[in-house]
């Protein structure tokens, strides 16, 4: 197999790891784990809940839910340091009022939380909101007139995320097993070329020759002599 050849194969199988280099939508958004975050600094006035929420699924995401303190932190800290933000945050959180228990907007589960101690509070209607200061969730009526900035968050899918977290694997394999495919070829014509060369070389060999060496020629010779004479 040509060397030229080598490049050839290895660019549509490396391609895939290349195009899922870019997990987040655009560099406008922020990295954490297997999601994607964004702040919508753009105030806009509020009629419920569902136009907040709407910022955020036109970006394909949906308002920020928070699983473990890890993740608190880390919104926390980038807000403070890259975002310009209001004190208080409003969380995609909800309380559902048949189950009476608070609940994500995006469907994913209650696995942490981090409420502030709130005595007397009314649930009804009730929304929740990350206080900038502090890091702890407080809650909230969600009849809001306006907000200053919607965050939104966006789950990597697990296809993309999976070939991005493997992509040098990928590629090494990729590379390997076509050098092993390469090499195998020149194995194999290797030995096709040996294989001709050795017919060749039997067929020469096999032309026809006299039955007889030297002696035999005398002998034939003698023979002759001897019925000439008699004759």
């Amino acid at each position: 197999m040509p060397r030229a050849a080598l490049p050839v194969l290895l660019l549509p199988l490396l391609g895939l790891a290349v195009a899922t280099a870019a997990d987040c939508p655009s560099s406008t958004w922020i990295q954490f784990q297997d999601s994607c975050y964004i702040f919508l600094q753009e105030a806009i006035k509020v009629e419920s809940i569902e136009d907040v929420r709407n910022q955020c699924t036109d970006h394909g995401a949906d308002m920020i839910s928070i699983h473990n303190e890890e993740e608190n932190t880390f919104i926390l800290n980038t807000l403070k340091k890259q975002w310009k933000g209001p004190d208080d945050i409003l969380l995609g959180m909800f309380y559902d009022t048949d189950d009476e228990s608070f609940k994500w907007f995006d469907k994913s589960n209650m696995t942490f939380v981090k409420w502030t101690d709130q005595d007397g509070e009314t649930l009804v209607d009730t929304c929740a909101f990350l206080q900038m200061k502090t890091g702890e969730w407080k809650k909230g009526n969600c009849e809001l007139s306006s907000v200053e900035g919607t965050l939104c968050k966006a789950v990597i899918p697990y296809q993309k995320k999976y070939l991005s977290d493997n992509h040098i694997l990928i590629s090494a394999l990729v590379i390997a097993s076509t050098l092993i495919l390469t090499v195998l070829g020149a194995v194999i014509w290797f030995l096709h070329k040996r294989g001709a060369d050795s017919d060749f070389t039997t067929v020469f060999s096999a032309a026809p020759q006299s039955p007889c060496d030297d002696n035999c020629v005398l002998v034939v010779a003698e023979e002759n002599e001897y019925a000439v004479q008699f004759d």
